[in-house]
């Protein structure tokens, strides 16, 4: 396995940040190569990546959630990918976030990228370009302030402290799958 882990300071509170990184959907706008993602359940993840020309779909599984603090996963599948996002205060508006990222390289341009770093500098890129997407917002677009732990991958499932992904309102903003009262949503329509 290839290990990656890289890191970046973004001006808003820890939990703006690690609110943001729970709309998992959301991960298109700031992620090159990921080009959809559909949430499953509140532990499993479906996602669609076109990386260096090669289609995949694959599903992951949440591993450990815990809010403003760390966000963990593994793939059920191949491509074989693990890693976590960790969130850390740096002060009332501002917070770190770290990724790091373990994957398997499989084709040979997957294999040649990793030789070359060239997945250290997307994943860096990356977190510029969420950087730049919660800096510009400077609100999340909505959250899920629940618990997920001791997740077997084999299938035996989650374990939650909040069974309900949308968990939080926020003002303006949307939770997974369900609208809040005022706000635009991330296209751009009036929230009712």
């Amino acid at each position: 396995m290839h290990t990656i882990t890289k890191a970046v300071e973004v001006e808003v509170p820890v939990s703006v940040a690690y609110n943001q990184w729970t709309q998992f959907e959301s991960f298109p706008r700031f992620m090159s190569g990921v080009e959809d993602v559909r949430q499953i359940d509140d532990a499993t993840l479906h996602f669609s990546t076109k990386i260096s020309g090669v289609n995949r779909e694959y599903d992951a599984r949440i591993t450990e959630q815990v809010p403003d603090t760390i966000i963990s996963w593994e793939s059920l599948e191949q491509p074989r990918n693990a890693g976590s996002v960790r969130f850390d205060s740096l002060g009332p508006d501002r917070s770190g976030v770290s990724v790091t990222l373990e994957w398997e390289p499989e084709t040979f341009a997957e294999k040649a990228g990793a030789a070359l770093s060239a997945d250290e500098m997307q994943v860096a890129a990356d977190l510029d370009k969420f950087k730049d997407y919660i800096e510009d917002r400077q609100r999340e677009t909505g959250a899920w302030r629940g618990t997920v732990g001791g997740v077997d991958v084999e299938g035996s499932g989650p374990v939650h402290t909040d069974t309900v992904r949308g968990g939080t309102p926020l003002e303006g903003g949307t939770t997974t799958g369900t609208p809040l009262e005022g706000g635009t949503n991330d296209d751009g329509t009036p929230n009712i």
